[in-house]
């Protein structure tokens, strides 16, 4: 049995308890899901300054961790090259892992994002993955990660959701944070697209990480 070790870059236990929420749908499947989060970090990461101050915070969790397989569960992927770097584990972000699992569903994916800075920091990471192309859309709930957390979003998401399908012309659409993961299949089915959870789908990824690990030891 692996142990995948997901690490909430926020302070907000809230957060991390709706990452838990959405992985039991991994329930059954051989491996231990840890969900963990940073207590000296941000209660939210929706700035710039917010990335850089965490990206330390990761690679000293990274560096320390007894797992298999990492998962930095932000969506912005903050210092992914540097947390890396910093193990011998593999690391996955999920921002990557859901931009993989999208352009396997569809032509063009639309990404609802926090607030309108996240979706600065999204743009120049396509870039960097260099798949700005298949972007047909970024909108915004302009919201903070409190204030997420403290409500039920699914109509507003809903309705952004819709616009990135209607108005955008994607037909996959990404929830842009961690903690939107629980209304996923509710959004699904109200937009009548594959919807991805970044979280599910940067465990789903560690998953096959860790047995590649695995059957690799074993030879």
């Amino acid at each position: 049995m692996a142990e995948i070790l997901v690490i909430n870059p926020n302070s907000s236990k809230e957060v991390t308890q709706s990452m838990r929420g959405c992985l039991g749908v991994f329930d059954g499947n051989g491996h231990r899901i840890r969900c963990v989060e940073l207590e000296n970090a941000p209660p939210g990461i929706e700035t710039d300054d917010h990335v850089s101050q965490v990206i330390p915070l990761l690679i000293n969790a990274a560096a320390s961790a007894r797992a298999d397989a990492i998962v930095v569960s932000c969506f912005s992927d903050p210092g992914i090259d540097r947390v890396r770097a910093a193990t011998p584990l593999p690391v996955t972000g999920i921002a990557e892992a859901a931009y993989l699992t999208a352009l396997g569903l569809g032509r063009r994916f639309g990404i609802v994002s926090l607030g309108p800075s996240s979706i600065v920091r999204h743009r120049r990471y396509l870039e960097a993955l260099k798949l700005e192309q298949r972007l047909a859309g970024d909108r915004s709930l302009d919201m903070t990660i409190v204030e997420l957390v403290a409500s039920n979003v699914v109509e507003r998401v809903a309705r952004i959701g819709a616009a990135l399908r209607d108005e955008d012309g994607a037909d996959v659409v990404i929830l842009g944070c961690a903690g939107l993961g629980t209304y996923r299949a509710a959004l699904q089915s109200e937009l009548g697209l594959p919807v991805i959870d970044p979280v599910q789908a940067g465990v789903a990824l560690a998953c096959t990480h860790a047995e590649l690990g695995y059957m690799g030891r074993g030879q």
